[in-house]
């Protein structure tokens, strides 16, 4: 019961318990777990009374994640069990209050499995690293945790804690991705259904990517980030991950994520799609297996009634990649200052670097970066206004699968971020075998 929409239907009818369920899951962790190390967090006993709780609830009392049982990054407050959020400055941080999304997720009756690690803090890095692993798997109990994530979902490279690293779920000599890894990795490996991570770059689409799965990084503000570790106010979004469509929509729902859709019933004739194109050397040319499975969907959508439209974006949208970084580095100066005062020594030295404003960005610089950003977004929404979905040209897989320690760097779909639009990635893989950014 690998995903929530097939158990649920089995809690409803009472052949599988929510214990039961998540018992198996806590089977799988323990076969797993030594390889992919997507737990930051472990207490079985919080989560054996949870389940227990959900069990006792009458059917018709239950609400619809009833026994859904969520990964969640270690950036997000959990009343029950520390946020780290990969910092040796905050090892004994133990929060007693929930994030908004916590909150929502236990209203609707869903089980909060555990917390994944950060890879050394997010932005375009690859080494997952465990904070710690609290409890052991002894037979017959659940694992409660955090998955695993960077410093702060922020830093470029390297862990900043000791410990085994996070590995792509299929194969463990490539890379999860970052910096919400440890969720990804988890939901790929079948540890667990669904989970959280976080987005200011890429950290929620690429880690879905690699790992094989369905990834979301909704609309910005979509979905409250209150109680969330914040690197950047103007980027940042809660990310969902999951095995299908229907398991993605049970949490849009949970969150009351609304959107205008097409009218129903949906059909693919006359429906329009866009293949965005931004040709810079911050967004390559696609290799073979990304150029084939493009070519692969316009045909078959073409096939079924839909109008596919390649649309080149001009050229002011060219610095998108210049001005994002230009308000990364302000946003991470107000974001780590606190910390740089109070624990300069325990911190990244890229996150060192933001607070010192090593690359002399300018107030200027920022302001202007705030402002092309925004006037570029009504710009790309006229473009695109009419299409149902917008395809991003992307990377190939060959960068990054070298090694572990390569990530790509830069992928166009990155570039939906920037302006606030929602991305979903879909399981599609290239000719090495390996997930498309």
């Amino acid at each position: 019961m690998f995903r929530p929409t097939l158990a649920q239907a089995k809690f409803k009818d009472v052949s599988l318990t929510v214990e039961q369920y998540v018992k198996s899951l806590l089977d799988r962790v323990a076969t797993r777990d030594s390889t992919v190390n997507a737990w930051a967090y472990l207490s079985p006993e919080i989560v054996l009374e949870r389940a227990s709780e959900l069990d006792a609830i009458p059917p018709e009392k239950r609400g619809p994640l009833h026994g859904v049982a969520v990964g969640v990054k270690d950036v997000i407050l959990t009343k029950d069990m520390p946020t780290q959020y990969n910092s040796p400055i905050y090892v004994d941080n133990a929060p007693k209050i929930d994030a908004a999304s916590i909150q929502t997720l236990r209203a609707k009756g869903a089980l909060i499995f555990g917390k994944s690690p950060l890879k050394t803090s997010g932005f375009f890095q690859q080494e997952a690293s465990l904070i710690v692993k609290i409890g052991k798997f002894l037979a017959n109990q659940i694992a409660t945790s955090k998955t695993t994530t960077t410093e702060f979902a922020a830093t470029v490279v390297g862990p900043s804690h000791k410990g085994p690293k996070t590995t792509n779920a299929h194969n463990p000599t490539r890379t999860p991705g970052g910096s919400s890894s440890g969720s990804g990795a988890a939901v790929g490996d079948m540890q667990v259904p669904i989970g959280l991570g976080t987005q200011t770059v890429g950290s929620t689409v690429r880690p879905g990517s690699f790992n094989g799965i369905y990834a979301m990084k909704p609309n910005w503000n979509s979905i409250s980030r209150e109680g969330q570790k914040l690197y950047s106010l103007i980027f940042d979004t809660l990310g969902l991950y999951a095995r299908s469509v229907e398991d993605l929509k049970l949490l849009l729902d949970a969150f009351q994520v609304v959107d205008d859709g097409p009218e129903e019933p949906f059909t693919l004739k006359g429906a329009k799609f866009a293949l965005l194109t931004l040709p810079t050397p911050e967004w390559p040319e696609p290799g073979p297996g990304t150029a084939a499975t493009l070519k692969k969907g316009t045909e078959l959508l073409r096939a079924h009634g839909a109008e596919v439209e390649e649309i080149t974006l001009p050229d002011e949208f060219r610095p998108m990649y210049k001005y994002h970084l230009q308000v990364l580095s302000g946003d991470g100066r107000v974001a780590f200052l606190a910390d740089y005062h109070g624990a300069k020594d325990k911190m990244h030295e890229s996150l060192v670097d933001h607070v010192e404003n090593k690359d002399k960005h300018t107030r200027q610089d920022q302001l202007k970066a705030f402002d092309e950003l925004a006037a570029m977004r009504p710009k790309i929404d006229a473009l695109i206004q009419s299409m149902l979905l917008s395809l991003p040209q992307v990377c190939w897989t060959k960068r990054l699968s070298d090694s572990r320690t390569q990530v790509v760097q830069r992928s166009a779909g990155l570039g939906q971020q920037y302006i606030h639009l929602s991305s979903i990635y879909p399981d599609s893989k290239g000719r090495t075998g390996y997930l498309l950014v």
